[in-house]
């Protein structure tokens, strides 16, 4: 009966593994985290820069609460020395996303969901002049902003995510209006951007469960995409970004990330990035 009742329970959402391939290492499924639970992740990102002779390196602690099945926060904290050469912290971000849509078979389902995040940063928008820069083009004409760490501002967007038995799919389109940051106004740059992503997550191991608490091996691949709408500032870029993740009992993620630019033609201040995530889960522990 206790064998019964645990495979169950690894089949009806009560951790990570029922949802693993989904379980996407730089976007977000249309799935949430299961309802009345707590969840804490670490994420490291260290970034190769042109512009400096040290490697930048963002420390992103999160705070992920699951309010019902349809409802899921995030609250993030930004700590880096990507934009200046100390390490600081840099300002912090909310995120939720809201699932509106959810077809489920046995071994397959399609779900879609809504989300919002905003960001409010502190960082200037150009790293500072020193003689550890070589002050690069690239540094100083940078058209690649984003609300983790580097600029305050708002994004909107959908997700919809197809899982068929072992393999997830998921694509992403989204709208950021960057703002100024409490340092220092935006620069000629473009203030506008739509965000598209194609993500791919396939379970590799176990090939067939026997408990909850059974290690899954996940491999992933994303193409990450950007395009700037101001006309004066435009510019575009794809990104890819193969991914190995690890689920330890049901409740603990690690995910190890590579992340390089395909093509395109915008300016850059760092078209590379390594990412290095811990996540740990508490279940049932907001129930009224």
């Amino acid at each position: 009966m206790l064998k019964k009742l645990t495979f169950i329970l690894a089949f009806a959402g009560v951790g990570l593994a029922a949802r693993a391939q989904e379980l996407y290492v730089q976007t977000e499924p249309a799935s949430n985290m299961p309802a009345n639970s707590v969840g804490l992740r670490l994420t490291n990102k260290f970034y190769p820069m042109d512009h400096a002779s040290y490697t930048g390196y963002r420390l992103q602690p999160e705070l992920m609460l699951g309010i019902s099945k349809k409802l899921m926060v995030h609250a993030s904290g930004y700590f880096s020395n990507v934009m200046e050469n100390r390490f600081r912290a840099e300002g912090a971000g909310l995120y939720a996303k809201y699932r509106f849509l959810s077809n489920d078979d046995v071994h397959s389902h399609f779900r879609m969901a809504a989300f919002a995040k905003g960001s409010i940063i502190n960082n200037p928008y150009m790293p500072p002049m020193d003689g550890d820069h070589d002050h690069s083009a690239a540094a100083f004409n940078n058209q690649d902003l984003d609300l983790d760490g580097m600029t305050s501002g708002v994004s909107a967007g959908i997700i919809a995510t197809q899982l068929v038995h072992k393999l997830a799919v998921s694509s992403t389109l989204s709208y950021d209006r960057y703002m100024n940051n409490t340092k220092n106004n935006l620069p000629y740059v473009s203030h506008n951007a739509v965000n598209y992503s194609l993500s791919a997550g396939y379970l590799l191991l176990p090939r067939s469960y026997k408990s909850y608490k059974q290690t899954n091996l996940n491999l992933y691949v994303e193409l990450l995409g950007k395009s700037n709408l101001d006309q004066y500032r435009a510019g575009y870029y794809v990104d890819v970004a193969p991914a190995v993740q690890l689920i330890i009992n049901s409740n603990s993620r690690i995910d190890l990330s590579y992340r390089t630019q395909l093509f395109g033609d915008m300016t850059r201040m760092m078209d590379r990035s390594f990412l290095v995530r811990y996540e740990y889960n508490l279940y049932n522990i907001l129930k009224k």
